[in-house]
């Protein structure tokens, strides 16, 4: 890298600027779809797609806030304002309007596009209906309204988000670099890494449905990451430098050390958030392709911009004028080696109080409950959110996302007397159940497809398709009232629709959960022990990790659910957690926690090695990295506080349990429990035979002795 530093700089500068000119065209791409293949939520969405003209994540629902009463000859005019104004959509298709309440009419325009396109569309269909008279609002609401008019809430909060993570990232720079160009360091390489993640992300984007949230995940947790990684190798080349190495010496060495614990630490972040891409789930599936660029183009930049950066800025760009007092002197008698004497002189104590704390964190984790997603926790001023809340006030919130019932015979036969029978003593039953607002179906129209194989039945429930009382639903319609419907046994019915979907989301998701856990601990486990050479600092780093993760998930429930959050800092309070929150949470934060550990411990172990004992290798470890790793923490934490000081409650879950997970792990953990583990575990620590060596192809490392 160094003897090609200039064709280095020129490569990551075209970068930057390919990135950046990518991510002013990506929002138009992005969409959040919850499409769950293979199941019956899919092949109803297909069917309706296929042979009804109808898919559900691309309609529009029109909805007219009258100024009186309602009477027929208002609902035909309105009619003819929906037909006319649904030629601006492509593949629209205009429904039959109904009423809602004494003042409210609603109608859908059913397409084939998809989210991405539908949003294209929401506004020139507003414009379309325009201002009919006699009524007093008209709102177009559904799937792509709405998250048009969320695109903007999302920019808005990314840049809150940077405005709050930026400053501060920038005054604890200082504080650890004093005034010195080094501080640009980490802003260099993360204008690099992030812009590089999101034009890759524009070319995914272009062949596959990308999520909302992916620029949001990218842009802050890059940030988190460039600047923990450049806090590290900067700071370990002022050590290099300071011990007398020329520049060029110093970056080699630098790169021995901290670069090879970077690699090390963003291989750890790229495992977790790979095995999501294995998931069955394309919105899962797309949230690890977008996390999953994160540490790989960090990982790049490490190896080759950063030795580049270091050689350009060299003694003078990174020397310090000291503004803090703390420069670490000697790593015997430093803050962070004192607190690691103290600890390790009463593991026990320590680990028993450490470890209460995180427990206690953790308990509340047995409350969670799941959604798939709901329209509640976003803003409620965008008229799109304006006329759902209308409908949702005179019918219910099903009635944009209502539970679609798919009657398919494979004859053409779906108007036969048996299966209308059938379906009649459906719509009935499903009529009675308490959760279902209003019961929509007919022999013709959007209801039956031309070939007279379908029939489609609607259901609209009470309540968003996320809450538990309509997942329930869902539940009691597959097991229970189709069956006792008494269907002929040629008829196929399956259920779909956004509540169907939701159902299935969870489902699939929390199946491939446990698997996704086993091979991140297995395959973390032989990366960590490679990199410790040790059989079980690994464990006592897994394990550690597992505690971080369950406090996240119980901070979850007491800040959303108790509504801790709420009372303190104006949250949403709500029931549910999003469903992608817990899984995605454990796959970012295994590896992001594992950056700590890997920079504390490989420390360690460099003490370890030229002969020093385990006392002696925690603390010196303690104190060269304890500084750097508090700073890193509350560069993240801040970072991640830019997604809690947004308005869309997923993104908020996001942020807090990341923070609060990094909070714990790099103060309890790193400062605690690491220090009084390795304390009880002594030489066992540093321990690796023969055979386990061999497996990771490193050199053994023998239970030796120490003076």
């Amino acid at each position: 890298m160094l003897r090609h530093r200039r064709l280095i700089l020129v490569f990551w500068v075209a970068v930057f600027l390919a990135g950046g000119f990518a991510s002013t065209e990506l929002s138009p791409l992005l969409s959040n779809t919850f499409n769950v293949p293979g199941t019956d939520s899919e092949r109803v969405r297909a069917a309706l797609e296929d042979h009804f003209g109808d898919r559900p994540d691309g309609s529009f629902t029109a909805v007219f806030e009258l100024r009186r009463a309602v009477d027929p000859g208002e609902i035909a005019r309105l009619q003819r304002v929906v037909d006319r104004a649904a030629r601006v959509v492509p593949s629209g298709k205009p429904t039959k309007l109904n009423v809602a309440g004494p003042k409210v009419v609603f109608g859908d325009v059913v397409s084939t596009l998809g989210v991405a396109q539908a949003k294209k569309h929401a506004e020139p269909l507003l414009r379309a209906l325009g201002d009919p008279g006699g009524v007093a609002h008209t709102y177009v609401t559904g799937a792509g309204p709405i998250q048009h008019d969320l695109d903007p809430i999302f920019s808005q909060d990314l840049k809150k988000g940077e405005s709050i993570a930026i400053p501060i990232a920038l005054l604890i720079l200082l504080a650890v670099f004093g005034l010195s160009l080094a501080v640009t360091i980490p802003f260099v390489f993360a204008l690099c890494t992030i812009m590089g993640s999101l034009g890759i992300l524009y070319g995914i984007a272009h062949l596959a449905s990308t999520p909302t949230y992916t620029t949001n995940l990218i842009q802050l947790i890059g940030l988190g990451i460039a600047v923990d990684y450049s806090l590290l190798i900067v700071y370990r080349f002022r050590e290099e430098l300071a011990r007398g190495l020329e520049k060029d010496e110093a970056v080699v060495r630098t790169m021995q050390t901290a670069g090879r614990a970077v690699i090390f630490s963003g291989i750890a972040v790229a495992l977790g958030l790979a095995l999501l891409i294995a998931m069955p789930l394309p919105f899962m599936r797309m949230m690890g392709v977008a996390g999953f660029l994160i540490p790989c183009v960090s990982i790049l930049a490490a190896a080759t911009l950063q030795p580049v950066l270091l050689s350009y800025y060299g003694r003078r760009g990174t020397a310090r004028k000291r503004i803090l007092p703390g420069e670490p002197g000697d790593p015997e008698q430093g803050m962070w080696a004192r607190l690691a004497r103290s600890i390790m002189a009463r593991p026990v104590a320590f680990l028993v109080a450490g470890s209460a704390l995180l427990v206690a964190a953790m308990l509340p984790a047995f409350a969670l409950k799941l959604t798939p997603g709901s329209t509640f926790g976003i803003p409620r001023t965008p008229q799109s959110i304006r006329g759902f809340d209308v409908l949702q006030r005179a019918v219910g919130p099903g009635a944009v996302a209502p539970a679609e019932v798919l009657v398919q015979t494979p004859d053409g036969s779906v108007l036969a007397p048996r299966v209308q029978a059938a379906v009649d003593r459906l719509a009935e039953a499903a009529g009675r159940d308490p959760e279902v607002a209003a019961v929509y179906r007919g022999r013709s129209g959007r209801y039956v497809d031309p070939s007279k194989h379908y029939q489609l039945l609607i259901l609209a429930g009470h309540h968003d398709y996320g809450y538990e009382e309509e997942q329930a639903f869902v539940k009691r319609l597959r097991g229970h009232l189709i069956p006792a419907a008494g269907f002929p046994p040629e008829a196929d019915v399956r259920v779909g629709g956004a509540p169907g979907q939701g159902v299935d989301f969870l489902h699939e998701a929390y199946t491939y959960f446990p698997p996704l856990i086993l091979a991140v601990l297995v395959l973390t486990y032989l990366l960590l022990m490679r990199a410790f050479r040790s059989v079980l600092l690994p464990l006592k780093a897994i394990v550690l990790n597992l505690l971080s993760v369950g406090a996240a998930y119980g901070m979850l429930v007491a800040v959303f659910k108790w509504g801790v959050g709420d009372r303190l800092f104006g949250l949403y309070q709500f029931g549910q957690v999003e469903g992608w929150i817990p899984i995605f949470l454990f796959a970012m934060l295994f590896g992001l926690s594992m950056d700590y550990e890997v920079f504390l411990v490989t420390r360690m172990r460099e003490t370890w090695d030229r002969g020093a004992d385990n006392v002696t290798s925690v603390a010196h470890g303690l104190e060269r990295t304890g500084r750097i790793i508090t700073a890193a923490a509350i560069i993240m934490c801040a970072a991640f506080s830019g997604f809690v000081a947004g308005r869309i409650v997923g993104l908020q879950e996001f942020g807090l349990g990341l923070a609060v997970a990094i909070f714990f792990d790099a103060t309890i953990v790193r400062c605690i429990l690491v220090p009084s583990l390795m304390a009880i575990f002594g030489r066992w620590n540093w321990w690796l035979p023969q055979r386990f060596a061999r497996v990771v192809r490193v050199a053994p490392s023998p239970l030796a002795e120490r003076a």
